[in-house]
């Protein structure tokens, strides 16, 4: 075989065995982690999806309901 392509074909079983070991990481961590929730009494926790907040423009800040300045768009005023 052409040294080219064995080179080739090694470094795909490299990246393809690095790929399940990645995996395979992961899994364990969320396993540990699982368990110890369980472990510890934490079970509603768990189950809870927190979602972050997320700022309505792009400098972090949000829109208020009563305030006339935030309708507009932060990004959208001359700069200092």
């Amino acid at each position: 075989m052409h040294p080219e392509i064995m080179r080739e074909l090694t470094a795909q079983r490299r990246r393809d065995l690095q790929e399940r070991a990645h995996q395979a990481l992961v899994a364990r961590t969320a396993r540990r982690t699982l368990r110890a929730l369980r472990r510890h009494g934490h079970q509603a926790e768990a189950n809870e999806l927190v979602v972050p907040a997320i700022p309505d423009y792009v400098d972090g800040s949000f829109r208020t309901a009563g305030d006339e300045a935030a309708s507009r768009v932060p990004a959208a005023r001359n700069a200092a």
